[in-house]
């Protein structure tokens, strides 16, 4: 690719990108920056820094020709980040009982490697059924447990840390990818079944103590951290209240508000119409990367990068919102681009750029998997060959009467 292609290609990308995925975050980082500089100005200032680092990545990541690179950058990141979550078994820094977390020589930071596992998992997901896609019938056993593996060996990685949270939300990513694809409905019934068994019979082996204190808990009686929770969404009745008048969070009674229960502290403060817009957000982004998938459905790619944003947004809300109002065991899930935190922000900072360019390049000419990178539009035909087939179609038209 030579100089003049590549500036053509920096040049024209941008006027394709779809902003309307940009826009429809925006007004969710910005109540969540309000309410995090409420409750810890200094926690703000951080979250602004992830906030420019974010947009880097998206930036970087929409420019780079994914579908160029997918053959060896999918595989590579998969082991790597494979690599990284065996490793926090032995060199992982724990906090608060769980060993997640690696820490970076020389730098005092900290980085989790079951965050980034997330973005590979999707695309390499996507670059194994864009290289064989499903046939007319359907996906077999074999492609299944092909598939399922690609799903199944972070998760268990992740589940040891143990982070059954994190490995759940990628479980149900992964497989709701696959569930959009075609299968033998064979394949989903033997699936569920097994399902069953394994949930049945696995509650008393797999589970960890304090994992079951949280669902007994959950099916009893409620946690100190959800009864607090709901005192601060009761007390913030329709409309919310005032900064100074927030006791339940500014008197630290809510635990970590901003983190994984910033919910609770948005209905103390903005109360149930705060709530209903900010969960109206998210629905409307995520019907917005599942008509995404429905309209690029030939293209397995775009498919399931949309398809698998949208399941993580709605996975982590969901899961978020129910443990917090007490319809689901506490677990460690943050709100989507909302709780506080650099880690996760900017893997979906990345996995919206990724789709971002995605969406750009499927208008140009020639940009595939196995071709050469140009960015030159769809040429209209010429005029001596718009003439030559019409004259043709005409010949024939003639010889058939």
């Amino acid at each position: 690719m030579d100089w003049k292609e590549v500036s053509e290609y920096f040049r024209r990308l941008p006027s394709k990108f779809n902003y309307l995925l940009i826009l429809q975050a925006l007004p969710l980082l910005f109540i969540s920056s309000v309410l995090i500089k409420e409750m810890n100005p200094l926690l703000f200032h951080k979250q602004m820094v992830y906030y420019m680092v974010g947009a880097i990545a998206l930036t970087l990541a929409a420019f780079v020709p994914w579908k160029h690179i997918l053959w060896w950058f999918a595989p590579l990141s998969y082991l790597l980040n494979l690599l990284l979550l065996a490793a926090v078994e032995f060199v992982g820094h724990s906090i608060l009982g769980a060993q997640r977390w690696i820490k970076l020589p020389g730098l005092g930071l900290t980085i989790q490697p079951s965050e980034f596992i997330k973005v590979s998992v999707i695309l390499m997901l996507a670059f194994m059924i864009m290289r064989n896609p499903p046939p007319e019938k359907g996906y077999g056993f074999i492609d299944f447990g092909k598939l399922s593996l690609v799903i199944l060996v972070p998760f268990y990685l992740i589940a040891r840390e143990p982070d059954l949270g994190t490995a759940l939300v990628l479980l149900m990513t992964g497989y709701g990818i696959l569930f959009l694809n075609r299968f033998k409905p064979i394949v989903w019934i033997s699936f569920f079944m097994l399902l069953g068994i394994v949930g049945f019979f696995g509650y008393n082996s797999l589970l960890k103590d304090y994992q079951k204190k949280r669902i007994h808990d959950f099916i009893n009686k409620p946690s100190y951290h959800v009864r607090q929770a709901l005192i601060a969404i009761g007390s913030g009745g329709l409309k919310g209240k005032q900064e100074d008048q927030a006791t339940q969070t500014q008197l630290k009674f809510l635990p970590i508000s901003t983190s994984d229960f910033i919910f609770a502290y948005l209905g103390e403060r903005l109360g149930f119409t705060g709530m209903t817009l900010v969960i109206a957000l998210y629905i409307l982004l995520i019907i917005h990367l599942l008509r995404i998938s429905r309209i690029y459905e030939q293209d397995p790619l775009i498919t399931s990068v949309a398809a698998g944003l949208a399941f993580l947004l709605f996975i982590y809300m969901g899961v978020n919102i129910y443990m917090i109002i007490g319809l689901a065991p506490v677990v460690g899930v943050p709100l989507p681009m909302f709780s506080h935190g650099g880690t996760s922000f900017i893997i979906f900072a990345v996995f919206f750029g990724i789709l971002i360019n995605l969406i750009a390049v499927k208008t140009y000419k020639g940009y595939n998997a196995d071709s050469k990178l140009t960015m030159m539009e769809k040429e209209p035909l010429r005029r001596s060959t718009q003439t030559a087939i019409r004259r043709k179609r005409k010949k024939r038209s003639n010889s058939v009467v």
